[in-house]
């Protein structure tokens, strides 16, 4: 497990580094302000459709079924699936170009008239990159059923590379919508490296899949959808918050949010080694793979975020641009860290449900976290600013994980709270150091 979680954790660490330079840059060239916020905005919609896709939305749903199939059936399912997904993009890509206006106004309700009508310009060519995503989602399936997971990592640094390579040629003078263009090539990249392993898997573009397969996965899928979805509109409440809290305001958070992705990294590939794993097994062999996985994901965590929040200042200092070390960045960055080994567990708990293709349980687990995170986003930015929204996540995410639990077994859900009560106490003992090193930080308060 560890091997194959290695190398799919390399491959998205370096599609990771290429999406932090891309933000880097974004800043360096535009600053932290209005035109930044409503490109930020503009991006909203699809990159969260691609960090959901990239989370496994996909193949969660997929990979069960087509383990299932006879291998005679499966090149019929992959090109009928493929097709299937290419055209939904297509039309899901279409009817966010004609509502753009309208998405823009929903999302960043705090951007000037001027700001939302070029993020309209930006939201209309970046809608076209999920027809990309979602091929390209189709395509890793068999790929991890087969247990090569470094290919399917690709799809994040081959996103990232366009825009990345245009924003370090063009500086300053770097223009949004060439911009958004780059990450059009980037999506059509992510598919087409996919399609030579695809054709040795029988993938034909004349051969066509029964209709009924479509209903298994969208049966299988809409569940998943439901809970990805609740995840993502508790982003958008984040960003549309943020957004009311004055300018520059969405680029901080998102910024820490990028930053706090550093860890997750190695939890993304573990997550999606672990569900093909544990597909297909029966529940003893889930469960103690499942309690396996838990234990390298606290390894693979609490470390790394400890040290996250006591070198967040230089973090800052090293890595973003000038004068954002002396803002609210590295205590946001530090507190939003809080979340990251409560989210990791709960990541792993949802693949114990989805590989035995249960995706009831932990949708109705997930909607009721991010019932109370949503609830938290709405009163604590009142009274805290943009320090309630960390607090809202951590509230959301620590419900989700008690829910998760005690579906399990409750054997897991005593071994989580002691694990949680040590996070809580080496979180906490961050916090107090932190503040003892830098004492200006109370200042951003």
């Amino acid at each position: 497990m560890l091997g194959s979680t290695l190398l799919l954790t390399l491959a998205t660490l370096a599609g990771l580094v290429a999406g932090f330079g891309r933000e880097w840059l974004l800043i360096a060239d535009w600053g932290a302000g209005a035109k930044t916020d409503a490109f930020l905005v503009a991006m909203f919609l699809p990159e969260a459709i691609r960090v959901m896709l990239a989370g496994g939305l996909l193949s969660a749903a997929m990979l069960p079924l087509w383990q299932r199939a006879d291998t005679q059936i499966q090149p019929h399912w992959l090109s009928g699936q493929i097709a299937h997904w290419l055209a939904a993009g297509l039309g899901l890509a279409l009817a966010i170009a004609a509502a753009a206006p309208l998405l823009i106004g929903w999302i960043g309700p705090g951007l000037a008239a001027a700001d939302r009508e070029r993020g309209t310009e930006v939201l209309i060519w970046l809608a076209f990159t999920i027809p990309g995503f979602l091929t390209q989602a189709v395509l890793t399936v068999p790929l991890q059923a087969a247990g090569r997971f470094l290919l399917s990592g690709l799809g994040s640094l081959l996103f990232n590379l366009p825009p990345v390579v245009y924003l370090g040629w063009a500086g300053k003078q770097a223009d949004e919508i060439w911009l958004a263009q780059s990450f059009l090539v980037g999506s059509a990249l992510m598919a087409l490296v996919l399609f030579p392993s695809a054709w040795g898997f029988g993938w034909r573009p004349w051969l066509a899949g029964a209709k009924g397969e479509f209903t298994q996965v969208w049966r299988q899928l809409w569940p998943l959808l439901l809970s990805s979805g609740a995840s993502q509109g508790l982003a958008l409440l984040e960003r549309l918050t943020a957004s009311l809290l004055g300018e520059g305001s969405v680029t901080l958070v998102n910024l820490a949010r990028k930053l706090v992705n550093i860890p997750l990294i190695a939890l993304m590939g573990l997550n999606q080694v672990l569900l093909g794993k544990m597909s297909g097994e029966g529940e003893q062999s889930r469960l103690r793979l499942m309690q396996r996985g838990l234990s390298i994901c606290t390894r693979l965590t609490l470390l790394p975020v400890a040290g996250l929040m006591l070198i967040s200042p230089l973090l800052v200092t090293k890595l973003l641009p000038a004068g954002l070390s002396q803002g609210p960045l590295p205590l946001l960055l530090a507190l939003f860290a809080l979340s990251i080994v409560f989210g990791s567990w709960n990541a792993l708990l949802a693949r114990y449900f989805y590989a035995g293709a249960d995706t009831r349980t932990p949708l109705l687990c997930e909607l009721s976290g991010s019932g109370v995170q949503a609830v938290l986003l709405l009163a604590l930015p009142a009274y805290l600013g943009i320090w309630g929204l960390p607090a809202a996540v951590m509230g959301g995410v620590f419900s989700t994980g008690v829910l998760l639990a005690g579906k399990v077994s409750n054997g897991l859900w005593r071994r989580l709270a002691k694990l949680s009560l040590l996070a809580l106490l080496v979180c906490g003992a961050c916090l107090f150091t932190l503040f003892q090193l830098y004492p200006a930080l109370a200042a951003t308060l």
